[in-house]
């Protein structure tokens, strides 16, 4: 086996794209956690003192859901631009140290089809999360029902979401299986009272 040609390695390739990389991680990490910490703190706009009385109407956990999106979006924004940065600056380091990455590129890109048809369910999973924080359609603290269980959203995650039902039960749903979720404390839900047969009370008509 001959060895490998030692003279025609680029060390300063290598360096100055172990260099770009860092630095582009670092611009990518500081622009995220920036937008990221915009986002939680919210718009200012009702902070101004004249319009202290509409604070009253905002919702007490405004504040805690929109810094739970903000968060685990950036997490998963940070997650991406740290793969995406990495891929590139080690191809680039194999080019300068004279590898042929082709027959690499081929390699991964067979292994990566073989991952994503096996974690179909987990990658499932990680974009409903995906669209139910985007969307807003519960976080911690709302009441919701799926067919499933009905109770309080503890913490959220982009695979799980975790509920405490009313007996105290704590259920560990995965956001790939909801298939449908109501939302008590979006909308204006009202509790139904059983009457004495245990059938449940007939509504009145309006002006009745």
């Amino acid at each position: 086996m001959t060895p490998p040609d030692i003279s025609s390695i680029n060390l300063p390739g290598v360096l100055i794209s172990i260099g770009v990389g860092v630095a582009a991680w670092l611009v990518a990490s500081f622009v995220i956690v920036r937008i990221t910490k915009r986002v939680a703190a919210g718009t200012t706009f009702f902070k101004k003192p004249h319009f202290r009385w509409v604070a009253p109407a905002l919702r007490a956990l405004d504040h805690q859901r929109r810094e739970q999106r903000a968060n685990t979006i950036g997490s998963l924004l940070n997650s991406v631009v740290s793969v995406l940065v990495v891929v590139i600056t080690v191809m680039y380091v194999l080019q300068n140290l004279n590898v042929n990455i082709a027959p690499l590129l081929t390699s991964v890109g067979i292994l990566g089809v073989a991952i994503g048809f096996g974690a179909q369910q987990l990658i499932r999973d990680f974009l409903a999360g995906i669209f139910i924080t985007i969307e807003d359609q519960y976080g911690i603290g709302d009441v919701i029902e799926t067919s499933e269980v009905v109770g309080t959203v503890e913490s959220m995650g982009l695979r799980i979401t975790r509920v405490r039902a009313d007996d105290g039960t704590v259920w560990y749903l995965r956001n790939g299986e909801i298939l449908r979720v109501g939302n008590r404390s979006q909308g204006t839900y009202v509790p139904v009272t059983p009457s004495d047969d245990g059938a449940p009370a007939p509504q009145q008509q309006a002006g009745e």
